[in-house]
Parts: structure tokens; sequence; C-alpha cells
């Protein structure tokens, strides 16, 4: 019996796909079943998976007769796996041998952390970067206030621990986001501080075909997170709050007051119901508000007398920030 299912969603992946094959079978750890479900693929994949199920027997694939998607796709492979721990890969990504052996070991040692994820590295169309998210649960789960600080095919989970939570379709290409950005209030998570998987960059990926979706996919993904510490869904205040938590360039010194004046509600919130560790809590409001302070469209004046005298954040910001804020208003 496997220990893992590893999920890999394809779609026409006939260019990338044998390399990210490749890259989960020829892990130090082998103890799994690679699961690939094929999206109704219209080129060679079909081939290609058919080929590496006659060399290797812990590759199954599910073919579906119609396209249904990522999301549902990882979902119906949850769904199938039989095994408690499992991995996610996407088929023009690539594994680093160790990744596996690594992610199954914290996991094992750890039980009240259901998710795994790393540090991963862009390459292909993207010049090479390595992505260092956030590392310990409480600055993952504040960092997913503004932005999906794990990466998707980096994740190892326990099944157990979804607690019914499964990706949502509507969010794609943010289904990740919204998963994960949930299931931070349920268990805990991890980033093995170290990069082990390459993250390919194309102009096909999914993130740069649906931008438009993804854009408010990500506002819903944050009311949801600001509801658990107590902001209504439609709260009439809503953009101010998402301000607080999640830097937007460009706003008027009322919206920025109007930011800091809802950023004091969610801090006393936090002190409350302790959703967030409140150190960390305050800290991350303080770094976006003083980013906002910085992008802020209207440099007069009276807004230098307003940051200076009013706003509570004057002392909070780098002397060299205070001069420049200086002069732009000045002038």
């Amino acid at each position: 019996m496997p220990e893992l299912t590893v999920i890999m969603p394809v779609y026409n992946g006939e260019s990338f796909l044998p390399e990210a094959i490749d890259s989960v079978l020829n892990q130090t750890f082998s103890n799994f079943k690679l699961l690939i479900l094929d999206d109704n693929s219209k080129d060679k994949t079909s081939k290609i998976l058919e080929d590496y199920k006659q060399k290797d027997s812990r590759v199954e694939v599910v073919t579906k007769a119609k396209n249904v998607g990522p999301a549902n796709l990882r979902n119906e492979g949850i769904a199938l796996a039989e095994t408690e721990y499992i991995a996610l890969l996407d088929a023009d990504d690539i594994a680093l041998t160790t990744r596996f052996e690594k992610q199954i070991a914290f996991l094992k040692d750890n039980s009240e952390y259901g998710v795994c994820g790393t540090w991963f590295t862009f390459f292909g169309d993207k010049k090479n970067k390595k992505v260092r998210h956030e590392v310990d649960h409480d600055s993952i789960k504040i960092q997913m206030l503004n932005n999906c600080c794990i990466g998707n095919p980096t994740v190892m989970f326990k099944k157990s621990h979804l607690e019914g939570l499964h990706f949502e379709n509507e969010y794609v290409p943010a289904e990740d986001y919204g998963l994960w950005s949930q299931l931070t209030f349920k268990t805990k998570f991890y980033n093995i501080p170290e990069s082990l998987v390459l993250y390919r960059w194309h102009p096909n990926n999914i993130s740069q075909k649906k931008v438009e979706n993804l854009r408010k996919a990500e506002v819903v993904i944050k009311k949801k997170q600001l509801n658990h510490i107590g902001i209504p869904m439609n709260d009439e205040n809503m953009e101010f709050y998402l301000n607080a938590v999640s830097i937007k360039k460009g706003l008027s010194k009322k919206e920025i007051k109007n930011t800091i004046e809802a950023s004091k509600k969610l801090i006393q919130l936090n002190a409350e119901k302790n959703i967030y560790k409140q150190d960390l809590f305050i800290s991350h409001i303080d770094r976006t508000i003083i980013r906002s302070i910085r992008n802020c469209k209207e440099n007069t004046q009276a807004y230098y007398k307003y940051i200076k005298s009013e706003s509570g954040y004057y002392s909070k910001i780098s002397t060299l920030d205070a001069i420049v804020l200086y002069f732009k208003c000045l002038f």
C-alpha cells in the first residue's frame, strides 16, 4: 500500500509532461502512486501517459470525456486518493529529487501540521528567481491576507485535515489561494525553507490567461478571511478593511484616513478573538499602511500635515521616507 498519492492534472501537456512525470518517478521517496488526470487533451498527452503506465506501475491515469478544469481535477484526485498523504504537482513543473522525502518526514514528525509547502524557483520564460515564502504557521496565516504564500505545486498535505474544504472552480486561477487561506484556520502550515520545485513560467500559464477572474476571486478570498475576525462580507467599510491588510497604491488622503480607522477596528477585534498572533498582525497592518502612505496620490501640504500630526504613523515612517514625503508634498 503506497503511503503517498501524487496528483497531477494535465491538459494538452505534451511539451513539458515527460519532465514533470520523470521528476516524480525519480524521487528519493518512492512509496507513492502518481495519479494523473487528463482533462480531455487533444495533443499527444494520452500517448505519453500510456507509455509511462507501461513503464512504471506507480502511474495511474484518469481520462476525462470533457474538459472540467484544474480545480475539479484536483478535487477528483483527492476523492480518489486512498492515502493520508497527498502531494500536488502541475504537469509543467519539476520536483527536485528530495522533495517528497523531506515533506513526508516533516508531516510525520509534526502531528499538528496538516500542510507542508516549500520554496520554489521560477524558470522558463521568467528569469530564474527563488521565491522565499513565509516559513512558520503564524506568519503564513497573516500573509494570506495579502497574497497566497504557499506554492500550490509544492504542497503536500494530510487528507484528514481538509475537513470538507476543496478547490473552488469559480476561483480559477486563484482556487489554490481560496483553499489554503481557509485551511489555515483549521490546521497548521509550514514551508520548508529550501527550493524543492522548479515552477515553469510560460505564456500558457493559466494565471496569465485569466487575469480578470484572478482579481475578482482574490477580493472574495480576502473578504472571507476577514470574516473570521468578525467583519461581515457585506460590511460598508469592507474596502478600507481590505486596504489595511492588502496593499493598494494610489489611495486618496480620505481613503488613507478611513483605512487607518478601519485598521483600529481590525486590531481591536483580533485582540478579542485571538485569530491571528497580535504582534505579527499589527506589524503586518503597519507595513501595509506605511506603503499606502508612501504611494498616496495626493501629495499636498494638507496631506503632509495630516500624516505628521493626526495619522499616528509619522513616527513609524523611516527618516528617509519622511524626508521624501516632505519634499513631494512641498512641491
